[in-house]
């Protein structure tokens, strides 16, 4: 999906929200633990209930992974239901050589229906730029995350300038690519970061986790962080996955996402309109 089509399904469907697909078998309502393809089945319950009401879905493949070949396979039954009216993230968080990077990049454009991967940039543009070769796909660049981590390496101050790392980053990747190709992942749990990305990068797209269980303020972050073309797609994972244990699963997690939905309708009116 290219940005032309990203920005319009946005202002169509006034939303901008991403619902992260981080489905744990433990998890699962008691009906769907120990089914064959109870994930699946889950999965594909979580999608038909927002569907309306998102514009993207980012199954985390962690949570494939390690199941091994099951849970591969559950990730492409999965992304092969979203079908191609929504923008899929591949959560896999990828960062290494050239070669390594580019078939990574194939396995998720090429051979399944991804429109973007986030990768890490700790070994440089080397590692990125073969994500960005696919005509219409997109590469996720982590900048500043809202884990308590972050403030290990992304938040220090690099001498003699005394930039922040997440700083660094965002001022040299963003010319890797351009803001039709390269995003970054921006943490809701910073609000007040957001004025400096967007003086650093005006025009690109950031992914902003915390939203929903991690308490991050969507407000705060579009006040600084909305652009006139939106720029933003914000995640909620376990705030919409989890909303129920039971068996009013599917109707719990559309009224949560309905909940974000129409607070991201009057903010893009109050932002943007």
């Amino acid at each position: 999906m290219n940005r032309q089509t990203l920005v319009a399904e946005i202002f169509r469907r006034k939303t901008f929200l991403c619902v992260g697909l981080d489905s744990e078998p433990a998890r699962l309502p008691r009906p769907l633990q120990g089914q064959p393809d109870g994930v699946v089945e889950f999965n594909r319950r979580i999608i038909d209930a927002t569907r309306d009401l998102c514009v993207a879905y980012k199954p985390n493949l962690a949570f494939y992974e390690a199941r091994g070949a099951e849970g591969w396979r559950n990730f492409e039954q999965t992304v092969q239901y979203i079908g191609s009216e929504h923008f899929i993230i591949a959560d896999a968080k990828r960062g290494d050589i050239g070669n390594t990077s580019r078939l990574y990049a194939e396995a998720f454009f090429r051979h399944l229906p991804c429109d973007a991967v986030t990768v890490a940039p700790y070994m440089g543009a080397d590692s990125v730029e073969p994500f960005l070769s696919f005509e219409g796909k997109w590469a996720i660049v982590l900048a500043l995350t809202s884990n308590a981590g972050s403030a290990d390496f992304q938040q220090q101050r690099l001498a003699p300038e005394g930039a922040l790392l997440w700083e660094r980053v965002i001022e040299q990747a963003r010319y890797w690519g351009t803001s039709e190709n390269l995003m970054f992942v921006v943490g809701a749990t910073h609000p007040g970061a957001f004025a400096r990305v967007r003086a650093l990068a005006p025009e690109h797209f950031l992914l902003v986790p915390g939203v929903g269980a991690q308490g991050g303020d969507l407000e705060a972050v579009c006040r600084y962080g909305l652009t006139r073309e939106c720029g933003l797609l914000v995640n909620a994972s376990r705030s919409i996955l989890y909303a129920s244990s039971g068996k009013d699963f599917a109707d719990a997690a559309r009224a949560e996402a309905q909940r974000l939905q129409q607070q991201m309708a009057r903010l893009l009116e109050a932002f943007t309109g």
